[in-house]
């Protein structure tokens, strides 16, 4: 084994271990305190988890999977928060996040298939208080998106798919879409999507830096259509290539994982594929 990937590995270990394994044994640890501190001192990116994680879960119990893997940031999905929610509703929930110490960040991903789902859509994000919307709006809906991107002065960040996806495979489809529009319209680049799609995800958001708002990370078996979600760091995707070109062009957003393998017992799944991305981060730093 070369050096320099020897270091690659121990410094990953090392991220691993602060980020993961000791938040499950709790926060009185002196190991814990030394540990989590090392690593984020080195760490400049931001991650979340994006709600979908947590599809097979309802609030209370994803929440209190968020506390155990120890990350705050989220992105909240209508399953766990609908679109037709009250605003009373919508307090309930966020001061469950609030006193959980989670940040609701972002909204989505919201499909809008009429001018009523978006019109919807952008109500509920001023409702629960954030500046991003993930969604897929259908194509004839772009500019009215735009419309409303404009009166809310909310950002939105159009998701793509994957391979088979009609409207959006790659993030060329969704760039070529929005180029031209109000700089609010953006990229949620989805890496596992992407990688299925035949396309390198530390390529892409080099390429679409300037309109990149939000990342969706996870991993796949193979880059084709039929790649299957795996956990980060056993799949074909090239963390620390995407690591550095994220540094590279300073990126601002959250890198939201989100968990697609073994839905209804994700807890081992999220806890090691969060520790590995952390300890890519940590090793380059």
């Amino acid at each position: 084994m070369s050096s320099s990937r020897r270091n690659f590995l121990q410094k990953a270990a090392m991220g691993l271990a602060g980020s993961v394994a000791v938040p499950l044994i709790g926060k009185s640890s002196s190991f814990h305190s030394l540990s989590e501190n090392s690593a984020a001192a080195k760490q400049t990116l931001q991650v979340g988890v994006a709600g979908y994680t947590f599809a097979k879960f309802d609030l209370d119990k994803s929440i209190a999977m968020m506390k155990k893997i120890g990350v705050s940031n989220l992105s909240v999905k209508e399953i766990h928060l609908p679109l037709n929610s009250s605003q009373e509703t919508i307090n309930a929930a966020m001061a469950k996040f609030k006193e959980a110490g989670i940040n609701v960040y972002a909204v989505g991903v919201i499909y809008m298939k009429t001018k009523e789902t978006v019109d919807q859509a952008f109500q509920y994000a001023k409702m629960v208080g954030v500046n991003l919307i993930v969604c897929a709006p259908n194509y004839d809906l772009i500019d009215h998106v735009e419309q409303k991107a404009k009166e809310y002065d909310m950002r939105v960040a159009i998701h793509n798919h994957g391979p088979k996806d009609p409207l959006y495979p790659s993030p060329k489809d969704v760039y070529d879409r929005i180029k031209n529009k109000d700089p609010r319209m953006g990229l949620c680049i989805d890496i596992g999507h992407t990688r299925r799609a035949g396309v390198l995800p530390e390529q892409v958001v080099k390429e679409y830096k300037d309109r990149l708002f939000e990342l969706h990370i996870k991993d796949v078996t193979a880059g084709v259509e039929e790649g299957k979600a795996i956990e980060i760091g056993r799949g074909i995707i090239d963390f620390p290539a995407l690591v550095k070109s994220l540094q590279k062009i300073n990126y601002k957003g959250v890198c939201s994982i989100e968990y697609e393998k073994d839905m209804t017992d994700p807890l081992v799944g999220i806890a090691e594929s969060i520790g590995f991305f952390k300890g890519v981060l940590a090793a380059e730093a």
